[in-house]
């Protein structure tokens, strides 16, 4: 699992996959959420602006790779 570190209260969603290299662009991104192989805290999330918080968890299944992201605040 891939520690992300965020110094904002909260980072959407496909700025994350962005921030921590899961895609490449924002189009890479919107294709991943909208086509249902992203998750956090173990529910499907096909919203690109969720806003995700120290302490959510989103894990990426596409193509055979597996990616697990655990994001935490600046204090952490």
């Amino acid at each position: 699992m891939d520690v992300i570190k965020i110094s904002t209260p909260f980072i959407k969603l496909q700025q994350l996959l962005k921030f921590a290299d899961v895609v490449s662009d924002g189009s890479d991104a919107k294709i991943l959420i909208t086509e249902g192989f992203v998750f956090v805290n173990g529910e499907k999330e096909i919203r690109r602006g969720r806003k995700i918080y120290p302490e959510d968890n989103v894990f990426v299944e596409f193509e055979g790779q597996k990616i697990s992201l655990k994001v935490v605040g600046e204090d952490n």
